[in-house]
């Protein structure tokens, strides 16, 4: 049983910064594609970073240069930096987890519960 579970939101002025951890249970993130999504009120949801097994990474435009996917395969754990924060950032951010190399593409098999990001002006 593949389970995701994703921590650090939080609530930050605009230009600050956060980091956001997903744990996973029941398999090797070495062998995963893993990504962050993220959905805000009255939006469709949207791809912000992925990782896939061979250490390629694709970014959303709107966050490169901002943000940062990273995994720590000993640990099982995957990261999100999220520096120079906007109010547009705000919203529910999602972990992802999948054997095929989706990177952005939304089709993942495995979603943590979310963890909520609110940057204020």
């Amino acid at each position: 049983q593949v389970q995701l579970v994703e921590s650090g939101g939080g609530s930050v002025q605009a230009g600050g910064s956060l980091r956001l951890s997903c744990a996973a249970f029941g398999y090797s993130y070495s062998t995963y594609c893993m990504g962050w999504f993220r959905q805000a009120p009255g939006k469709e949801r949207e791809g912000v970073a992925a990782i896939d097994d061979d250490g390629r990474t694709s970014y959303a435009d709107s966050v490169k240069g901002r943000f940062t996917i990273s995994k720590d395969n000993a640990k099982n754990t995957l990261y999100l930096q999220m520096n120079s924060l906007k109010p547009e950032d705000t919203a529910m951010y999602y972990c992802a987890a999948d054997e095929e190399s989706l990177l952005l593409r939304q089709a993942y098999n495995y979603w943590g519960q979310g963890t909520q990001v609110t940057v204020s002006s």
